[in-house]
């Protein structure tokens, strides 16, 4: 057995650990995940080549090391996404895809695919990475081979977490072990699609299918779904089959009962299995527990994919356990690092009685964009009036903690572990387009990751309010771990309902009527979940559209489940009018001269779009010599990225942009609420170009505008052309705006609604 890397880490603080491999690769950081690898590297078994990964190598050789065993070669390792983050904020994680899946070797035959080398694989992989004794955890036929491993090598194994074990059991499975798997049928129903017959001969997308639509028996589970469905379909159906019959002892293979082997597991053994689990039944996870002396938890009403499903539930039992059989772990305090006692003292910890508590407060701000951080803003200044014994902290990332920083707010350390939601909405995008639903959906593992970072920090925090601005994570994993509220919770929204865009047929309309129905049925049976539902906007504001077929009105739904703060603008418009000559000034525009600013918010996605208007300044100043154009690039687009035409000025970010949007005489503008609402409050005439495939852009902003009035709706099919373009904007320049007019009071609305709950 050899190995090689194609990354090094730095080198270990342990001598038990090297730094495993030779060659070196730069780390790479993907937006979309929960956490890149400090490493990666191949370890070689003959001709089979098996891609691992390590990440949160705290560089502590006391620090456990957790192996997120392979499962079946269905899916790869990236079935663990959502508890890599976590798990990896914690301890030392290693990752493998299994042969037969992923990044790694597909041989060829069955006698290439039985427990005995996908052993051996684990073994080569913890030699590779320089990994002594961790905890395995598995899934589904992962379990199997953990035992292999504890029973050969006792020493390198500190525990197991069996989650779902379903082969080498002496238990049958009625409905699916007397259907031949190697033999033709006559039949496709139900498990006779299990079949290697099936498989080749055209069957393995509906095997695939139904095979995960009985792993996932939960409710709502499309996203789970898709996410196996796809995965399976970077295998072929061929390689599925020699794996399968490796395990099955078919085709030349050599299966070994698994019975023996764990009369010779001496590991603490966690057995983790779902009531409703339609692949392998409970029997199963009873049985391991049983013949390894293990302990077993069952999670009643779940089925055969808990990380996947359940992932705060699967991510909280798995630290629990490595942290009782493999030592504490190596994540810092969730108030930042404490310092180590001097040599004689004695350490000191307090508790304080809950009378004896200062009032506080956690606020969340969605990052998405800087609007939801200058309303919150406001509100948590109006609700420290109302409160002045109040506490804020805030869980938030980059660019709201820009914002927060400039107004003298505390943003919580934890807040350094987030994952950032902006990134990964930049990475979806594309020209002026982002798919917004799908983007949502595709964030999964971040919001995850993310929930778990909130857990930990109200778990020690006590905090007597948490203020949710669209911070869906905490919303929703709430809602799926009920017993984990321990506070007030406020939820705070200016849109209610996903909605398909038309070009998404009815697969997208069913998807966003599934989230919808979900919601309502969580808030349905939790409703203490949330203390209190604000709306930040009225009643009017809200799309009189239906959540989807056989589903309520959003407007009605809303109506019977919200409050209603008005919208909350985050400044005063007529202070910021009366500032505007001096902000015009500070610009170098002429009294004569009109100003056009051009903003697109604080996300990178409106890069295009800026450039689009830079290419039109030419022709709307040939239209309008007097025009004047400032360009706000933001915190997230390089202004040196953009040209500078004759008659533009071109800024980075901007604090308070509304002193902006209150100095000028025409404004363009992404279709984001938050800088529409701030041009309606400033009775400024403005045209909107919305993100292609937004649906809140599209539907739901877009409404409360022609409600109000307010701006010049424009598709970017229209705003690509120079010449429309600038014939727009100087039209728009020239409009006398009557806008119905904008709540003032939003924002001390909002804090009467929070105020009772501190």
């Amino acid at each position: 057995m050899s190995h090689g890397s194609r990354a090094t880490p730095e080198p270990s603080s342990s001598a038990s650990r090297p730094a495993p491999g030779d060659a070196t690769l730069p780390r790479v950081h993907h937006p979309s995940r929960s956490a890149d690898p400090d490493v990666e590297g191949v370890a070689t078994r003959g001709d089979v080549r098996i891609s691992w990964a390590v990440y949160g190598d705290h560089h502590d050789a006391s620090v456990p090391t957790v192996v997120l065993v392979p499962t079946w070669s269905i899916v790869p390792s990236r079935f663990w996404k959502l508890q890599v983050g976590y798990l990896a904020r914690h301890f030392r994680v290693v990752t493998f895809d299994g042969r037969g899946s992923g990044a790694s070797s597909r041989p060829v035959g069955a006698a290439a695919y039985t427990d005995a080398e996908y052993a051996a694989d684990l073994l080569a992989v913890l030699d590779a990475t320089s990994t002594s004794a961790p905890v395995l955890v598995t899934l589904s036929c992962g379990a199997a081979w953990a035992v292999h491993h504890a029973a050969r090598h006792p020493s390198r194994v500190s525990g197991i977490v069996a989650i779902a074990p379903s082969c080498g059991l002496d238990v049958r499975t009625p409905d699916r072990d007397h259907v031949p798997w190697h033999e033709p049928l006559d039949t496709t129903d139900g498990w006779a699609k299990y079949n290697k017959h099936y498989w080749l001969g055209g069957g393995y997308d509906d095997f695939v299918d139904f095979f995960f639509r009985r792993m996932f028996p939960e409710p709502h589970s499309t996203k789970q779904i898709e996410d196996c469905v796809g995965w399976a379909h970077e295998i072929t159906p061929q390689v599925l089959a020699d794996t399968t019959a490796g395990r099955l002892g078919c085709d030349g293979a050599v299966c070994e009962s698994l019975v023996p082997l764990t009369a010779a597991v001496t590991c603490p053994v966690l057995v983790v299995h779902g009531s409703d689990d339609r692949i392998r039944p409970l029997a199963f996870g009873e049985r391991l527990a049983e013949l390894t002396r293990g302990s077993l938890v069952v999670l009643d009403g779940a089925g055969h994919g808990p990380p996947a499903r359940d992932p705060v539930r699967t991510n909280h039992l798995i630290r629990s356990f490595v942290e009782r059989v493999a030592g504490p772990s190596g994540a810092p305090p969730v108030d930042g690092p404490t310092p180590l006692p001097a040599a004689g003292t004695v350490s000191r910890r307090t508790w304080t009685r809950a009378r004896n508590r200062p009032k506080r407060a956690l606020y969340l701000s969605s990052p998405i964009g800087l609007g939801h951080a200058q309303r919150d803003v406001a509100i948590a200044a109006a609700l420290r009036e109302r409160r002045p014994d109040l506490q804020v902290d805030w869980l938030a990332q980059h660019p709201v903690t820009r914002v927060l920083q400039q107004h003298g707010e505390r943003v919580h350390p934890a807040s350094a572990w987030l994952r950032n939601e902006s990134g990964h909405v930049e990475h979806e995008a594309g020209e002026h387009d982002l798919h917004a639903f799908q983007a949502i959906r595709r964030m999964d593992e971040i919001l995850v990751h993310n929930f778990m970072v909130f857990s930990d920090v109200v778990e020690s925090g006590d905090y007597d309010l948490v203020v949710g601005d669209e911070a869906w994570d905490v919303d929703y994993f709430l809602h799926e771990n009920p017993e984990l509220k321990r506070f007030a919770f406020a939820w705070m929204t200016d849109f209610v309902g996903w909605l398909p865009m038309p070009d998404g047929g009815a697969h997208e309309a069913a998807l966003t009527a599934d989230y919808n129905a979900e919601m309502i049925e969580q808030r349905a049976r939790f409703r203490r979940v949330r203390d209190r539902s604000v709306f930040v906007g009225s009643l009017d504001d809200v799309v009189d559209q239906p959540f989807g077929p056989d589903l309520p009105s959003i407007r009605s739904w809303t109506a019977d489940n919200f409050s209603f703060a008005g919208y909350v603008t985050g400044f005063d418009p007529v202070a910021a009018a009366a500032e505007a000559p001096a902000v015009r000034a500070s610009l170098g525009v002429a009294p004569d001269e009109r100003l056009c600013v051009v903003t697109v918010g604080g996300s990178g996605v409106g890069g295009p779009m800026l450039q689009r208007v830079l290419d039109a300044v030419p022709a709307a100043r040939s239209l309008a010599p007097d025009l004047r154009f400032v360009v706000v690039a933001g915190p997230r687009i390089d202004p040196s990225s953009l040209p500078v035409p004759s008659g533009a000025t071109v800024l980075g970010y901007v604090p308070d942009l509304y002193r902006l949007s209150a100095a000028c005489d025409v404004a363009v503008v992404q279709g984001g609420l938050t800088t529409c609402m701030e041009l309606t409050a400033l009775r400024k005439p403005f045209v909107y170009v919305p993100l292609r495939h937004h649906f809140e852009q599209t539907f739901h902003v877009r409404a409360r505008l022609d409600r109000y009035e307010a701006g010049r709706h424009l598709p970017y099919a229209e705003a690509v052309d120079p010449d429309g373009l600038a014939e727009a904007i100087a039209k728009e320049a020239r409009r006398e705006v009557a806008y119905r007019p904008v709540e003032t009071d939003g924002a001390a609305r909002a804090a009467d609604l929070l105020a009772d709950l501190v």
